[in-house]
């Protein structure tokens, strides 16, 4: 599993910030070391401490580096001169919370680095769409995964949403870590705003449909496990994701 170093000025910010993005994940979150503040309790980064946090994490795996304003990232790239393997790691320009809450997510999926770049490269994006204020900078959303078999089933279902805050950040992850565990390809859109369809393996995409309480969603799957992925997923919306 890919690891995570959080690097910020403040440590009850970064705290914070993992305690969010492990909340979407409780039951398998991945590795996550936090480089925050300066030795006596204030505002600051330290590389060599980022440089500490990256060799504490398994030395066979990636390693996404998250930082939130720009001496972070000074501090960030003067620590892969210390690091035994710098070749591994990965310094990402997403934004501090979202791409954190997104990649953490996916990462518990078991996805590789391949498909969390993605992720993370649309993280700007899918805020600005919602917000009809999408821009020249602003990444492309990320392509959807391909299943894995060659063998094509589809299977799709409507719904309308029941629990009270519709597909908000933890609705929406467990939404993905379910996809996620069939050899399908799952799409998601909000029928009733004609947003989407996005792929269910991005929770910023899924989060940007907009989907509040009451709203009709439409889910497609198609792969060799695509009626099975349906069925846990309409299962899922019908009993309001346990909120109900």
């Amino acid at each position: 599993m890919i690891g995570f170093v959080v690097v910020s000025h403040s440590r009850p910010l970064a705290e914070a910030a993992v305690a969010l993005a492990t909340q979407m994940v409780a039951e398998g979150p991945p590795p996550i070391e936090i480089a925050a503040g300066s030795a006596d309790g204030g505002f600051g980064t330290d590389a060599a401490a980022i440089a500490a946090s990256i060799d504490r994490l398994d030395a066979s795996e990636d390693v996404v580096v998250l930082m939130d304003l720009g001496s972070a990232v000074l501090s960030a790239e003067m620590a892969l001169e210390f690091v035994e393997q710098p070749d591994r790691v990965h310094l990402s320009s997403a934004p501090f919370v979202e791409g954190l809450v997104a990649a953490v997510v996916l990462a518990a999926t078991g996805a590789d680095w391949t498909s969390i770049r993605a992720e993370l490269g649309g993280a700007y994006a899918q805020k600005a769409r919602h917000l009809e204020t999408a821009s020249d900078e602003s990444a492309p959303a990320p392509p959807a995964p391909e299943p894995t078999s060659a063998t094509e089933e589809e299977a799709s279902f409507e719904a309308v949403v029941i629990n009270p805050s519709g597909l908000h950040a933890r609705p929406a992850s467990t939404f993905v870590k379910t996809a996620a565990k069939f050899d399908a390809l799952v799409e998601i859109e909000n029928a009733d705003a004609g947003a989407g369809p996005v792929s269910a393996a991005s929770l910023l995409a899924l989060i940007a449909l907009g989907i509040g309480r009451g709203a009709r969603i439409r889910v497609r799957a198609r792969g060799r496990e695509a009626q099975p992925a349906i069925d846990a997923l309409r299962a899922l919306v019908e009993d309001g994701f346990g909120e109900v």
